[in-house]
């Protein structure tokens, strides 16, 4: 299994949160090429400003594991996440989170820079299949102003 493989699963979970007229971001956690949670966003769905991919994969992943930490798991997401989820990848001391495109708006580093407030072991890395997501975010918004 590859990178390529488990970000096109982050962007199958996108694709859904935009068929559910969601904003398209979808997440995979992975540890040992076993996808443990999965996630797209449900803000809308839940009424819930935390029901981000990335929250909702993680608790899909801690409740998998029975463990409160992901330190041997790596987080596929399509987009930089925020500084949100950011804080909730802190604590879960996740190994190693790759994801697809930037977000200058509204990821991580729109609020902290240079600085990575991610747990100082937590490796991360821009992933494949950046343009096939802006490509997501972009036909969302071109709906959403229609």
């Amino acid at each position: 299994m590859t990178d390529e493989y488990f970000m096109q699963q982050a962007l199958r979970e996108a694709k859904l949160a935009l068929e559910e007229g969601e904003v398209p971001i979808g997440a995979v956690v992975v540890v040992q090429n076993q996808i443990i949670g999965r996630g797209h966003n449900q803000v809308e769905r839940l009424n819930d400003c935390t029901a981000h991919a990335e929250m909702i994969a993680l608790t899909a992943a801690f409740n998998n594991l029975g463990s409160k930490y992901l330190v041997d798991a790596t987080l596929y997401v399509s987009l930089e996440p925020c500084v949100m989820c950011a804080g909730a990848l802190y604590w879960s001391k996740i190994g190693r989170i790759v994801y697809a495109a930037a977000d200058d708006k509204n990821g991580y580093r729109s609020v902290t820079g240079q600085q990575s407030p991610f747990h100082p072991k937590t490796k991360v890395e821009l992933g494949p299949y950046g343009e096939e997501s802006l490509n997501l975010m972009r036909s969302f918004f071109v709906q959403r102003r229609k």
